[in-house]
């Protein structure tokens, strides 16, 4: 297996790949808060569910930090 990191992989579309999932993941969650659907994740081989919530004020999904807590 390689372990580098993928932002220095040779072939573009792999290096592009990241930050297209970080974009999908943020479409996901505010597409839970307007409807109001949970999120299931797994950290550490646990499954979670996530219920983000919409900031009225710029319409940007707010999650609770208890999850994200311990991660730099």
């Amino acid at each position: 297996m390689n372990t580098k990191p993928i932002d220095e992989a040779k072939n573009a579309d792999l290096r592009g790949s990241f930050p297209a999932l970080q974009r999908a993941a943020k479409r996901a969650r505010e597409l839970a808060a307007q409807t109001g659907t949970k999120l299931v994740v797994s950290r550490g081989g646990v499954i979670e569910y996530i219920v983000p919530t919409l900031d009225h004020a710029g319409q940007q999904v707010q999650e609770s930090l208890k999850p994200y807590a311990n991660k730099p």
